[in-house]
């Protein structure tokens, strides 16, 4: 094999994790135990959970915050207590309920709860109501800056204090607050099994591959002590910065470092046997495996940490909290991978593959025993025989338009895809949030939970009463409205205060949509209708409004146009970071350019699968909106990883023979190890489906469908026929792939045409 600097370099790393691998080992043991002693682990510090979703200065925030100046108190709440009997309420249980809520209001409450504001459904009062006399909501007011799960238990306290009778019919609490607060319990509840799953996957298919006992326990081995380092350093990070660190942090970084170290595993430990099985000697296979490997590996962890950092270009409080702990996980499995792998190794040899031991040199001509990386033409073209049809340049042109055409059509439903937060409609059905807002939307509408208010502000408005009725009707009479409350429903003495402000240059209306307030649909809903303001406002009458809405939908609502927008800036870093080190690595332009395109066609049709079945199959309200952009970043970021460990093996080969020869010699190699690497990690992510959120759900679908398309499809079909079809012009500008001619053996002679049979 031809060493330049980089294999001198790596030839020594390689001695040097040889001669200390005991003290890498200890190293890492330290490590661990000084984390596990001495650092917080992830979720120990009081970091406000809002804004690991929502950026606190978002226009519906100050819109919320208008409102609350102008009238003294919010419409907005995120938390509700729902009372239903289907067969009717008691007037007595109702009017308790509502004194109860008043009473709140009198005296000082145990923080964080601020206020109640109770909501009948008696006589069909309030619009939009679905029943009559058969509901009663309590909406809670809380300190804002308080988390999610002491606003849930503070909820409960209420619930116990005042309503805790069985004539009172409390179903429980509903919002966005609580649902929220059930999901994170969920995931935490969760996460042991999905761990356990995990690992036993992994160890099942990791021993099949190899026959092996070690080579899985390695690979748990190095994926838990990166997991645990990372979670204590994230830890430590969302301590002392105050970092908003969202909920699904934590499954992701499972899945992600036990997939990618699995890999890292896998691709050391199958050099190494290769090695073995040509030299016979145990201890020069470790150093020639890895020597050859840890340069790609490198590359690869971090072409895959790099991408995800990409996220950092959004502006979303969630991916920029996600994509640096990410791209952190990444950076310390790498350092695991590339030390502690390599020390394992060291210390186990051959006994790596017990009890498959293979056996040394059979049937190995010395001239090949001798090569670091040696030319098995003969045993390889027997098992090479589909890539040999695949590279013929007909086969080659049918099988990349059939593929490309396949994901193609695959992508076809992202053209339609919407997105929707859900934090209700993803939990279980089972769930008592669920049920609580089940209950509400009957006796009520669905958006009753979350309801929205339209905030007009001008000098002297409320004295406009027929505009501003004329403005409620016209906004009543829009499509997804179940209804809109008032200055035109004329409901109390009590209006002024409430609807109309007292210093008269403010009215506020609070609208129920007729859909999950946080899905899709509602979304779209509301955007429509924010388009249409302006005119509605003019039509009724009123000049010189300012108008603005709040509420959750509106949250939502902005942060699904953010993310629209963070789409283009991650897009163009994620692109533009793993073009660069692709073409860095490879040392070429024209490859890195159609490895990525074959990367992003698996991407879309992933995507679009995804959209089909939860979309469109299952009929959900959109995809949750952060699922397409976590999917995207990762799977570019993991294709570009097996683009370096499939190609860079080709452009070793290419060191010494034409690139048709690589292509016959690497690509039956690579895709044995990337496959299995490839199942590892779609199994580690599919995991992710026992977690019973729906986002959960659509990203192990959307995670495990792209990893198997870029590892079978891209891999084995698209990359082999465009190196075949483009020829040495993929490695432009480099001078890599040239013809060359091949050692003669007794078996096999070779030239830059052909191979011939000696």
């Amino acid at each position: 094999m031809e060493h330049g600097s980089s294999g001198r370099v790596a030839d020594a790393y390689a001695r040097l994790v040889i001669r200390l691998r005991w003290v890498v080992v200890a190293f890492w043991l330290a490590a661990l135990a000084i984390g596990t002693v001495f650092l917080p682990s992830l979720g120990s510090s009081d970091s406000n959970d809002v804004a690991s979703i929502i950026p606190l200065d978002s226009p519906a925030i100050r819109a919320e915050l208008r409102s609350i100046e102008a009238f003294g108190f919010p419409l907005t709440s995120r938390t509700v207590v729902v009372q239903r009997d289907a067969a009717g309420l008691s007037p007595f249980v109702q009017a308790e309920s509502v004194l109860d809520a008043l009473a709140v209001n009198q005296h000082p409450q145990r923080y964080p709860l601020l206020g109640a504001l109770p909501v009948t459904n008696t006589w069909r009062l309030f619009p939009g109501a679905r029943e009559s006399n058969t509901a009663v909501l309590t909406f809670l007011f809380m300190v804002p800056e308080s988390g999610f799960a002491d606003q849930e238990q503070a909820a409960h306290r209420y619930i116990d204090t005042h309503l805790a009778e069985p004539d009172d019919h409390t179903i429980g609490v509903a919002g966005s607050v609580p649902a929220r607060a059930q999901q994170a319990d969920l995931v935490s509840g969760w996460l042991p099994l999905l761990e356990l799953l995990t690992v036993v996957a992994i160890v099942v298919l990791v021993g099949l591959h190899y026959r092996a006992v070690l080579p899985p326990m390695m690979a748990l081995a190095a994926s838990a002590v990166a997991f645990l380092v990372t979670m204590r350093i994230t830890g430590l990070g969302e301590q002392l910065l105050g970092l908003a660190v969202p909920a699904e942090l934590e499954p992701l970084l499972v899945a992600l470092l036990l997939g990618v170290v699995t890999d890292y595993t896998i691709f050391y430990v199958s050099a190494f046997r290769n090695e073995f099985r040509l030299s016979g000697d145990q201890d020069a296979a470790v150093r020639r495996a890895i020597s050859a490997f840890t340069p790609i590996v490198v590359a690869a962890g971090i072409t895959v940490a790099a991408g995800t950092a990409a996220l950092l270009a959004a502006e979303s409080a969630f991916y920029r909290a996600v994509g640096p702990a990410m791209a952190m996980a990444i950076i310390i499995g790498l350092a695991v991978a590339v030390t502690l792998i390599p020390a394992l190794l060291a210390i186990l040899r051959r006994y790596v593959l017990w009890p498959a031991i293979p056996r040394p040199g059979a049937r190995v001509p010395a001239v090949e025993r001798a090569d670091p990386m040696p030319v098995r033409l003969a045993s390889q073209l027997r098992r090479s025989g589909f890539v040999d049809w695949l590279i013929r340049p007909r086969n080659a042109a049918l099988v990349l338009v059939g593929s490309v055409a396949a994901l193609l059509l695959c992508a076809v439903p992202l053209l339609h895809v919407r997105l929707g937060i859900g934090f209700t409609q993803s939990l279980p059905s089972s769930n008592p949030v669920r049920q609580a807002a089940d209950a509400a939307s009957a006796g009520f509408a669905p958006g009753i939970t979350s309801p929205t208010t339209l905030l007009l502000e001008a000098p002297g408005i409320t004295r406009e009463r027929r505009a501003l009725e004329r403005l409620q009707r016209a906004v009543a009479a829009r499509p997804g409205l179940a209804g809109v409350l008032g200055p035109a429903d004329n409901f109390t003495p009590l209006e002024a205060g409430i609807v109309l402000a007292k210093d008269t240059d403010a009215a506020r209306m609070v609208i129920v949509f007729d859909h999950d307030p946080l899905g899709a649909t509602a979304i779209e809903d509301l955007a429509a209708l924010r388009r249409a303001l302006p005119d509605l406002v003019r039509d009724s009458g009123l000049a010189h409004v300012d108008a603005s809405i709040a509420g959750d939908t509106a949250l939502a609502e902005g942060l699904i146009d953010g993310t629209g927008s963070d789409l283009v800036r991650i897009a163009i870093a994620a692109i533009i970071i793993n073009l660069l080190l692709l073409a860095g690595f490879l040392r070429a332009l024209v490859a890195p350019l159609f490895l990525l395109g074959s990367s992003v066609l698996a991407l879309g049709a992933s995507l679009g699968l995804t959209t089909f079945l939860f979309q469109d199959v299952m009929h959900g309200d959109g995809i949750t909106f952060y699922v397409p952009f976590a999917a995207a970043v990762l799977l570019v970021s993991l294709g570009s990883d097996y683009n370096i460990f499939g190609v860079g093996h080709v452009w070793e080969y290419a060191r010494r023979m034409s690139l048709r020869e690589a292509v016959l010699r690497a690509v039956p190699e690579s895709t044995r190890a990337i496959t299995a690497a490839g199942v590892t990690l779609a199994l580690s992510f599919g995991m992710l489906v026992v977690i019973p959120l729906l986002p959960f759900r659509e990203l192990a679908f959307a995670m495990t469908v792209g990893i198997m398309l870029d590892a079978v499809v891209v891999r084995s079909l698209i990359t082999p026929a465009l190196l075949a079809l483009v020829g040495p012009v993929s490695g432009w500008p480099g001078s890599r792939l040239r013809h060359r001619r091949l050692v003669t053996t007794g078996e096999v002679t070779t030239t830059g045409g052909g191979e011939h049979a000696g």
